[in-house]
């Protein structure tokens, strides 16, 4: 067996071709990782790992066999595990467990993925929000409409077995080894109800449209759950995976005790471009190259006055941007692209850090993050209704942003208009975009944060600052502002035995992949309490 690792090939280079003139009478080999490298400006090429068995030989496939233990009912100590949530850490935690033989009931505020889009196509079209089935809540969290993206930045043994795993369940067989994977908002959405019924079928019990509306509590021991219905569920293990955006379940938490503290986060806007703009950045004379395919980026400044950080971060490559609020007086933007990235926009948000102690004070309240939070989302929900707007994000022409212009009323461009003449509208939001001036709806030092950190954007990409380029607001939802904090070793709540604090909403993940493996750490820590 044979690695090759940052194997450099021409774009029009056949790896196979290639592999047979390196390495004659070679056997099946397998691509480890693939990557573009556009740095050369004449030469952009892929950089591949490959492994490469001998002509007698097979290659190896990882099974990820796990070794289980048999259920033995519900007599003291071994009442299921209860999950509460259905995103990424959720679902990661019931499969694991699942397949080590512990059955779980998972339970989620929102419905079934099927009916939960009709939902929210209905607040994209019309703008009547659905508080259970929206762009956060629901069968898949908030990942099933961000694209799918897979891209981390932890590093963690789980992750071959995540991919593997929504491989399994119809994912593209390349996310294992691309470097910048993704499923497609499109394709995971098929995903996840065949993760459902594998779940089930090992003897998981989800309950959809239940919302979980309290803790109980025996001292300082978790003992189970209650719903909105009255319903009571004991047992001894809680795991909290109930993403960013369950403020209801954050005041319950505080009602109780547990701890809890704020922690830093990032807001900020998304910028949109032309697709073509941005593979001409990143491609040049290559742009139109079908290999290719549509170009990505990521930026970073870090501001030495200030020492506040400026990012880009879910860049959607081929998108959509998306309304997100998951309150009827708020607004929140987001980004997705489908499999194919066929869209003609691309979009990423960009933010900047909020250091929760400096910008709320050592006494301020560890709810003070998604307090400002909410308020950024209001504001932005109320400029849009002063302007006559009903269901649109607010918008504002990239170029107008940064010479602090404040122009008003609807500004709709005509390479946007719709062939059947009817009333235009700006980028690529199904949900429409009015043009608003956004500096009334940021403070003023973060919008000098945006603004410091798209000037040195230009630096690194000549052209992204341009007239075609458009600004949404407002994103505030990159991560959550608060911290559940958890036990290092026992992965539980410092305060209260029994509750696993998990993924995004318990601030310990930022994506599909990190939550999925912090899923997956909670399931190991429990199959290790019962076995």
């Amino acid at each position: 067996m044979r690695l090759i690792k940052n194997l450099e090939l021409p774009i029009d280079t056949e790896l196979s071709e290639h592999l047979a003139w390196l390495i004659p009478n070679h056997g099946p080999y397998g691509i480890l990782r693939q990557s573009v490298d556009a740095r050369r400006r004449h030469s952009p090429h892929f950089v591949y790992t490959v492994e490469i068995a001998d002509e007698e030989e097979t290659l190896k496939v990882e099974s990820f066999s796990l070794e289980k233990i048999t259920f033995t009912g519900t007599q003291k100590g071994r009442e299921k595990p209860l999950i509460i949530g259905t995103g990424p850490a959720g679902l990661f935690a019931a499969l694991r467990l699942a397949e080590r033989g512990i059955p779980t009931l998972i339970f989620e505020r929102g419905s079934e993925s099927g009916q939960r889009i009709r939902g929210i196509n209905r607040y994209w079209r019309y703008g009547e929000l659905d508080p259970r089935n929206n762009v956060c809540f629901g069968e898949g969290g908030a990942g099933l409409y961000s694209d799918g993206k897979l891209i981390t930045r932890i590093k963690s043994p789980h992750i071959p077995y995540v991919l593997n795993r929504l491989v399994q369940f119809g994912a593209p067989e390349e996310i294992q080894w691309l470097s910048n994977p993704h499923v497609g908002s499109d394709r995971i959405r098929r995903v996840i109800p065949k993760l459902r019924n594998f779940l089930i079928g090992l003897g998981c019990e989800f309950h959809f449209d239940t919302q979980v509306t309290e803790l109980l509590v025996e001292g300082k021991n978790v003992c189970g759950i209650r719903t909105e219905r009255g319903q009571t569920f004991h047992s001894s293990q809680v795991v909290l995976a109930t993403g960013h955006s369950a403020q209801d379940i954050f005041s319950e938490l505080q009602n109780k005790g547990v701890f809890v503290e704020g922690k830093s986060f990032a807001v900020g806007l998304r910028v949109e471009h032309p697709q073509e703009k941005i593979n001409q950045i990143q491609y040049r004379e290559f742009a139109h190259h079908p290999k290719l395919g549509s170009a990505n980026y990521k930026l970073t400044y870090h501001d030495p006055q200030t020492s506040i950080g400026t990012y880009s971060f879910c860049m959607c490559p081929g998108g959509f941007v998306l309304s997100s609020g998951t309150e009827s007086d708020g607004l929140v933007c987001n980004g997705m692209s489908n499999y194919h990235r066929n869209s003609k926009w691309a979009n990423a948000a960009i933010v900047a850090t909020i250091d929760f102690h400096q910008k709320f004070g050592a006494t301020a309240s560890v709810m003070a993050g998604l307090e400002y939070r909410r308020t950024l989302e209001q504001r932005a929900f109320r400029i849009v209704q002063a302007h006559g707007g009903t269901k649109q994000l607010p918008a504002q022409p990239l170029m107008s942003f940064l010479s602090n212009q404040k122009e008003k009323g609807r500004s709709p461009t005509p390479r946007n208009r719709r062939d059947n003449g009817s009333e235009s509208t700006m980028g690529s939001s199904p949900s429409g975009a009015l043009h608003v001036p956004l500096q009334e709806i940021l403070d003023p030092d973060l919008v000098k944060s945006l603004q410091r950190g798209f000037d040195n954007f230009e630096k690194n990409m000549k052209g992204f600052i341009c007239e075609e380029g458009l600004l949404y607001g407002v994103e505030s939802r990159t991560s959550c502002p608060i911290r559940i904090t958890r036990d290092s070793e026992t992965l539980q709540s410092i305060s209260h035995t029994g509750l696993y604090p998990v993924g995004e909403g318990a601030g310990y993940a930022g994506g599909i992949t990190s939550a999925a493996c912090d899923g997956i750490r909670i399931a190991e820590k429990i199959y290790e309490s019962w076995a």
